[in-house]
This record gives structure tokens, C-alpha cells and sequence, in this order.
């Protein structure tokens, strides 16, 4: 349990440059709980909150970049973070994150997530072996004898892939296995493998103006008991210009949102098919604002249209 006074010191260690409202300010003894989520297979709990990679951690090309991304992962984990969310396809993201998780001896500290495919993108076959070293390289990677969760990257050639981790699974060098996707063209496919496959996880896109995965997705994700990564809760940068220049609706506070981050984040979480949100960021002060969605309370059905509502009308 974190004080929302010792939030906001931790926020602003990081240097969060949080809008002190009044809301905030009379807040700031509340005690908040941090949010966490079981995953349906194993009950294993997580934080409602990590951090994505895609964008951020994909590549580093000067000192001060990397110090960034040093100060975004230990800030992940100071606030009660686990989650980190990273491919091979995402450049440097994988090798910078396992070096620097060595580096701040976190390693253990996170769950590591992160994905497989060699089939390329549409119908593309993957080669069994291909996908074995790529695999074999994550591992490397990361430097744990054990992965926590790989996935099937945007649904490539799943037979195959899928098969491996399968086997891997069963010799419990990964801990869950899953697939993903980002893509509504396939979306149908996502539901036909979620439906015959026995899946821990699946990766997907949804956000406060993106619903269509709440129509078949997640609620097959419920019935099956797969636990679910959430990209994109902002809609990348969509949700951004959206609100800019706006202020947080006073009202946020009945569920301790402060920001136009926690107001996104929460409102994604508060699903309760969703395990866990990933939003990518360099930025130790963003980090230290979206795990401030990981705390307090959520909002519920009513207040969750509400907030559908408040956006759609800006």
C-alpha cells in the first residue's frame, strides 16, 4: 500500500511533471493499493500495468538515449511494476533491456514477455529451426533459464510456432505461451485459434475509442481463461492529440486519475478480462504517470461509459 504522498514523491523523483490540481492536492494522504490481476492459468498475480517496447526500446544509438531507458526500467520496478513487453523484431529492444536488467540486477524482479516469429508477415511458413534459434536467442537475451511468456507475433504461421512453445511449456523452460495480434484483419483468425488452441495468453490492441475487441475477443478470452496483454491503450499517439490542450475531467478523481495517461489506463484495466496494459515510453516521468493507474481503485461499468462518453465528445 503507497500513500498518495509518497506517489507523488516517487513521481517526482522521476521527474513527473504531474498538473497539481486541487483533486491531487487533498488527496495526497489517501492510501492507495496497487492493482494486480490473476492470470487465469496459474493465478499467478501481475500489476495491471508494464511497459511496452515497440517504439521506445527498438533502438539506441547515443548514451543519453540508453541512460533514458535505464531510468524507465528501474523507475517500472521502484513503483511496483513487473511487466515488460519486448519482441526480436523490435530492433535492439530485447538485448538493451537484458542488459540493462543485468546491469540493475532486476532481472529476476520483472516477467518478461516477449514473442516469436520468423514466418514473416501474412501466409509466410516458418522454418522449425529458424524459430528454435530465434527462440534460443531470447534466452541469451534475457538471461533467465526460464521465460515467463512468449507469443506467437501477429498470428505468423501459429501451427508451427505455437508447436514449439507447446513443447517448451511442457518442458518448463516457458511458463505460459500465447499469441498475438494488432491487426483487425486478423482478428477472425484471432478468435478461431483462441477457441481450438490452449492458449495462457493473447496479446491485443484496444483502447478507450478502439472497443471492437470487446465484442468477441475478450469475452472469449473470459470464457477460456487467457490472460490478456493490452498494446496500444492510447491509441499510439491518437488519444494524445485527442486531448491536447484538454483537462482531465474533474470526476477522474472518484477513481484516483490525475492524468490523461491514468485516465487511458485505467479505463483499459478496468476490463476484467485485461491482465495487464503495456504502454511503451522513454521517459522515466511517463513510466512513474502510468503506474499511477497501477494504484487506487478503478472505475466501474457506469464510469466506464461515462469516460467512453467524455471522449467521444471532445
Amino acid at each position: 500500500m503507497i500513500s498518495r504522498r509518497d506517489y507523488l514523491k516517487l513521481a517526482l523523483a522521476a521527474g513527473t511533471t504531474l498538473a497539481l490540481k486541487p483533486g491531487l492536492l487533498w488527496a495526497e494522504d489517501k492510501q492507495l493499493d496497487l492493482i494486480t490481476r490473476a492470470i487465469p492459468s496459474s493465478g499467478q498475480r501481475l500489476p495491471v500495468v508494464g511497459l511496452g517496447s515497440s517504439a521506445t526500446f527498438a533502438s539506441v544509438s547515443r548514451s543519453e538515449d540508453r541512460d533514458a531507458l535505464r531510468d524507465v526500467l528501474k523507475t517500472l520496478v521502484e513503483q511496483g511494476g513487473k511487466v515488460f513487453d519486448t519482441a526480436p523484431s523490435y530492433s535492439a529492444s530485447e538485448a538493451v533491456a537484458g542488459q540493462i536488467a543485468r546491469e540493475l540486477n532486476i532481472t529476476d524482479d520483472l516477467f518478461w514477455a516477449t514473442k516469436v516469429n520468423v514466418a514473416g508477415w501474412g501466409d509466410g511458413k516458418a522454418d522449425p529451426d529458424t524459430a528454435r534459434e530465434q527462440i534460443e536467442t531470447s534466452f541469451k537475451r534475457i538471461g533467465k533459464p526460464v521465460i515467463d511468456l512468449i507469443q506467437v507475433h501477429n498470428l505468423g504461421d501459429v501451427p508451427t510456432q505455437l508447436g514449439i512453445l507447446k513443447e517448451m511449456r511442457e518442458e518448463q523452460r516457458v511458463r505460459y505461451i500465447g499469441v498475438t495480434t494488432t491487426f483487425p484483419r486478423q482478428y477472425d483468425d484471432l478468435e478461431r485459434i483462441m477457441a481450438r488452441e490452449p492458449l495462457d495468453f493473447i496479446g491485443i490492441d484496444y483502447a478507450i475509442d478502439n472497443l471492437t475487441m470487446e465484442q468477441r475477443i475478450l469475452p472469449l478470452a473470459r470464457e477460456k481463461g487467457m490472460g490478456v496483454l493490452v498494446y496500444a491503450p492510447f491509441g499510439r499517439t491518437r488519444l494524445w492529440d485527442k486531448v491536447k490542450g484538454k483537462d482531465v475531467p474533474t470526476w477522474a478523481a472518484e477513481f484516483d486519475a490525475y492524468s490523461w495517461g491514468q485516465f487511458f489506463l485505467k479505463f483499459v484495466v478496468a476490463h476484467p478480462a485485461v491482465t495487464a496494459a503495456t504502454p511503451a515510453t522513454s521517459k522515466p516521468r511517463h513510466m512513474a504517470d502510468n503506474m499511477g493507474a497501477a494504484m487506487g481503485v478503478l472505475p466501474d461499468e457506469e464510469m466506464r461509459q461515462r469516460m467512453i462518453h467524455h471522449i467521444a465528445g471532445l
